[in-house]
């Protein structure tokens, strides 16, 4: 971004906005190059074109991974939703130090080792109900586009060959650290940056590496190599997206030092290369430590997805704001497991008694008469919606207050139906459902929580989960309902409680129901070592929140 539009953004977010009311329709993000929030508007209107920085495909991808896929995925969601026709790009990286030394351990080719991880990738993306991209290009595809970027940094001299190798000459970009406020000199401390006395200047990074024995390589004007790591996104960016575009986006570990060499690279190569707006997503860490492979403190997706459910886990990504760190936490994962729970149950029992009372339902195409209640529930949660999505994407803000108030409404409705009434308010109550189903499914689809099966489907999915949680299978559970149910004919209600506190700590919890009794899962309850008698006391209802 050059400096003149630098200075126009921040002068264009400085403004206050005229009414309240216009910024409930203005899309805010916050943009890491002024270090502010701006209304975001395109280059080209109805039109966004978005570049996100993908994995470095040589083993399971982790929940850092996770979160920035997410992350972004309900910006792509939210963007179409507002009427955008989006060209998104997220890169693989299928040519790397690490992809090597993985290659050499495991005896692959690199390529198809890469490869089969891209695939494994695409499978978690799909669990997580992330939209696939418009382009998913990959290093070892666009080896052309790379080598013609270099040649063009070369020309312009900004760049040096030495023996084969390409270097980027840093000193020479006059506005090198303008994203970060990194110096210049810290280039050397970059994560992947290898230390060579051949370069001119110790910040200078490279832009292709001569060929070593045993490594793929490719021909090219200085010799057999491959790509630096950071010319492969300014140059699969410029060619799908021009070196103009909206939006680009990574984690927030991506800022120095490889967005920033993104920058100097593409400004060397095309002068008028303008990216509007940086988006970072903020760390996933374990005990306060960021989570990395590096580090040897992550959890791969799979590894969580065995015991919770994708949709569970895509909760907890969303409950919490994009730009804010993240902490694991098996607690937050069980809260965000009983949350999806109920909000499905909740929608299946909706669409259950829907589905009895369809015949009492009008098809004369007037528009649905509904309870007040109801119409002040629906305007609450579309307005909420609107004002905390536009103001940067606040997820965590739109999955309680009226969100959970409409989920509230809809089980007092249904527990109304049940009860005798005449046939007008009875027909309100049946439209009202109706109306604020439609209302809570188009929040969760642009949140990307909408299930790709029934809901009954993915509740017993839910349960099946909990159940591996616990260690148990669901014989075990149905076991111990009988074992109960015969405690409590016998009156020992102490032990009947014993036994559902058993269960509770495990995450599964009874719930008598008249004559039968019936289980769902719970967030795990640590339990008092003496649990007083209390037949007449009934399980809580299903939680409003996790």
């Amino acid at each position: 971004m050059d400096p003149s539009k630098q200075e126009t953004n921040q002068k264009k977010a400085s403004k206050p906005m005229a009414k309240k009311e216009t910024q409930e329709f203005q899309f805010v993000v916050y943009n890491t190059m002024t270090q502010q929030k701006e209304v975001f508007n395109p280059k080209t209107p109805g039109k966004v074109r978005m570049y996100v920085c993908g994995v470095t495909a040589y083993d399971f991808s982790h929940l850092g991974h996770a979160r920035a896929a997410v992350s972004f995925d309900v910006l792509y969601r939210y963007l179409k939703h507002l009427g955008y026709e989006v060209t998104y790009v997220r890169n693989f990286t299928d040519v790397d130090d690490k992809i090597i030394r993985r290659a050499n351990e495991t005896g692959e080719d690199p390529i198809s080792l890469s490869d089969r991880y891209c695939k494994e990738y695409n499978i978690d993306m799909s669990d997580l109900q992330c939209l696939s991209p418009t382009h998913e290009p990959r290093v070892s595809d666009h080896m052309e586009q790379i080598k013609d970027m270099i040649t063009q940094i070369i020309n312009k001299n900004f760049g040096y060959v030495v023996e084969g190798d390409v270097f980027f000459a840093a000193d020479k970009f006059s506005n090198y650290g303008k994203l970060s406020g990194q110096k210049l000199e810290n280039n050397r401390a970059g994560e992947r940056v290898a230390v060579d006395s051949r370069k001119r200047n110790p910040s200078d990074f490279a832009l292709w590496k001569a060929a070593k024995p045993g490594e793929p390589s490719w021909d090219s004007p200085w010799g057999p190599g491959r790509p630096g790591w950071h010319i492969e996104c300014s140059a699969m960016s410029a060619h799908y997206l021009s070196f103009k575009f909206d939006i680009h986006g990574g984690g927030l570990d991506l800022i120095f030092p490889h967005h920033e060499n993104e920058i100097a690279q593409s400004c060397a190569a095309c002068e008028e290369s303008d990216v509007s707006y940086w988006m970072h997503n903020g760390h996933v860490t374990n005990n306060n430590e960021k989570m990395s492979k590096s580090l040897g403190n992550f959890f791969t997706i799979r590894q969580i997805t065995e015991r919770y459910h994708p949709l569970a886990l895509r909760y907890f990504l969303i409950n919490a704001h994009y730009r804010s760190p993240l902490n694991y936490s098996v607690v937050q994962l069980e809260g965000a497991s009983d949350a999806v729970f109920y909000i499905y149950q909740t929608l299946k029992d909706c669409q259950d008694a829907l589905l009895q009372l369809q015949e009492e339902m009008p098809n004369d195409g007037k528009p649905a008469r509904i309870t007040p209640d109801s119409k002040e529930c629906i305007s609450k949660l579309r307005n909420e919606f609107q004002v905390k999505m536009s103001d940067d994407l606040s997820t965590s803000l739109i999955l309680t207050g009226a969100f959970l108030e409409a989920l509230k409404l809809v089980n007092n409705l249904l527990t109304m139906l049940k009860k005798k009434q005449q046939k007008q308010q009875r027909l309100l109550v049946i439209q009202s459902l109706k109306e604020i189903q439609n209302e809570v499914t188009k929040v969760l689809d642009v949140l990307g929580l909408q299930p790709p099966c029934s809901y009954n489907e993915v509740l017993l999915q839910l349960k099946e989960k909990a159940l591996t949680r616990a260690g148990l299978v669901e014989d075990d559970v149905i076991r111990l309902i009988k074992e109960r149910a015969e405690v409590r004919r016998n009156k020992d209600f102490l032990k009947s409680d014993q036994m559902r506190a058993h269960l509770q700590a495990k995450g599964i919890a009874l719930m008598d129901v008249g004559t039968e009794t019936i289980w769902r899962p719970c967030v795990p309850v640590q339990q008092d070592s003496e649990i007083v008698p209390s037949e007449g006391q009934k399980v809580p209802p299903k939680p409003e929140s996790a």
